[in-house]
């Protein structure tokens, strides 16, 4: 879609039919590299054309004569777009573009409306049933505990010297209230960070500084629910999201997980939801990843319906092959949804420290209510944070966890198919902190996690992240799950070779 010279690109030129796109008129910019370029536009022509699914692309020596560009920096682009599930290719037949821009689903008299799995009628969760079912973990994280980045190689000489400057500093300025949406300067870091590490275009007067991406829940669920609304939650879930719904006494409707993550299909059948709670990059606790056209699928119903979409994005960092996908706030076009982010997955969840990305028509009534509930994190830990990105640390940092992460599923991994195969599959997870065993009945996943309790190891239920109506029979619905970021390799085998001599 760029030219490498300044001039428009392709004024009056002859263009490819397959390609139904305006590309007149675009240039490319110096100083940027023209993969990121490329990438950047091909992505919003697709996802800003509704009759843009199935067309033909240009081969990749074609598009680069095109553009005068080599033909490398095209596959690179097709590549990552192919990765992303924007495009695919048809052996013999060249690239075209996904099926993204679905039609609605509707249900017509006589349709067979149990063709896909029957939803879970919306009901209020006891919240004291929530805290009933997952445990507080305290103290050194030990194997198999979840929700643990690897602490043990946190930055503490580089983080203890920022917190000492600013305190030296006598940051007078900074020992009032301060602005209510956090740090400018903090503000203005994570709208460049996540510009580039997730494609997520915003202002800093979008971002909220919160208290964690939990706080953000609340803020977005209190700001934009009411008593008697219904939501859409995945299903299994995070259990402390639920949580947040229960407090506001809004009905949920649960809807099943499969390898492409949400069921999407299923949405049409919840025309009077006002939210969905997704995890489109890891959803917890199944791990899968929310496909490209379901993504699509997700956002045209919540422009339909005028419905928000509560984005986590709570462990986006931890992808263990290609780059991370494209979050729904990046090619949302109706300014539905609301990203979260956090800090404390790649810091350490005692930090605290998250943000809110929220459309701009919503910021200043986020604002008033972050003002009446907390104000912010302290100023001191919002500096610090600042600091550690603007000085390439944490982007340094995250690169080491992610590194220690993948090391660490793999020696999980190598040790549970040579000692525990038997117990269940463990699937070779591409993202995340966990990884999810699946069991036949709730008898073998109560007895498996006391017998490890009684040797010192962790290990969370499947079954505590199911809606408690969910059907017994539900596939699926019991298993283990195990976090794998916070335990040093030598300490996993010990674990799982300690685990095989509880489970004989």
């Amino acid at each position: 879609m760029y030219k490498r010279a300044k001039t428009p690109l392709y004024k009056g030129a002859n263009l490819p039919a397959s390609l139904p796109f305006e590309i007149t008129g675009l240039t490319l910019k110096p100083g940027r590299k023209l993969s990121i370029q490329l990438y950047d536009a091909l992505r919003e022509l697709i996802i800003g054309n509704p009759r843009s699914s199935g067309v033909k692309l240009p081969a990749s020596r074609e598009l680069a004569e095109m553009l005068d560009i080599s033909r490398n920096t095209v596959v690179n682009v097709y590549e990552r777009l192919f990765a992303e599930g924007f495009i695919e290719t048809r052996v013999g037949d060249g690239t075209y573009v996904a099926q993204l821009h679905s039609p609605p689903k509707t249900l017509h008299p006589g349709d067979n409306a149990m063709a896909e799995p029957q939803l879970h009628i919306g009901y209020r969760l006891p919240i004291a049933s929530l805290f009933n079912q997952h445990r507080i973990h305290e103290g050194v994280p030990k194997a198999f505990r979840i929700g643990m980045p690897a602490i043990d190689l946190f930055p503490f000489d580089i983080w203890s010297r920022l917190q000492t400057r600013f305190w030296r500093s006598e940051p007078m300025s900074h020992m009032g209230y301060g602005h209510p949406a956090g740090e400018p300067q903090l503000r203005e870091l994570i709208a460049q960070y996540l510009r580039h590490s997730r494609g997520l275009k915003c202002d800093p007067s979008q971002i909220v500084i919160t208290l964690g991406a939990q706080q953000a829940i609340m803020i977005c669920s209190a700001l934009l629910l009411r008593p008697e609304d219904e939501v859409v939650i995945e299903n299994p879930c995070y259990w402390a999201a639920a949580g947040v719904f229960s407090c506001l006494g809004v009905k949920m409707h649960g809807i099943g997980v499969d390898e492409e993550g949400l069921q999407t299909g299923q949405l049409q059948q919840i025309p009077k939801a006002r939210m969905a709670y997704v995890s489109p990059s890891c959803q917890y606790p199944t791990g899968a990843t929310l496909s490209m056209a379901r993504r699509m699928e997700i956002l045209q119903w919540a422009e339909q319906n005028k419905a928000w979409i509560i984005e986590d994005d709570y462990d986006g960092e931890y992808r263990y092959s290609g780059t991370p996908l494209t979050p729904l706030a990046a090619i949302d076009q109706s300014n539905r949804v609301l990203y979260i982010g956090s800090f404390s997955k790649v810091m350490y969840p005692g930090l605290r420290l998250g943000y809110l990305v929220a459309p701009k028509q919503l910021v200043e009534q986020f604002l008033l209510v972050r003002t009446m509930a907390s104000r912010q994190p302290p100023m001191n830990d919002q500096m610090a944070m600042a600091l550690f990105l603007s000085e390439g640390h944490f982007q340094q940092h995250s690169r080491r966890m992610r590194r220690a992460a993948l090391a660490r599923r793999n020696a999980l991994l190598d040790a549970w198919n040579q000692h525990l195969g038997h117990i269940g599959h463990m699937p070779q997870v591409s993202s995340g902190l966990h990884v999810t065993i699946r069991l036949a009945n709730l008898e073998t996943e109560q007895r498996l996690i006391a017998q490890a309790l009684s040797v010192g190891i962790e290990i969370t239920p499947l079954s505590a992240s199911w809606l408690p109506d969910s059907s017994e029979e539900q596939t699926g619905r019991y298993g283990l799950v195990l976090g794998f970021a916070c335990v040093k390799v030598p300490d996993i085998v010990l674990a799982v070779e300690a685990l095989k001599r509880a489970w004989q």
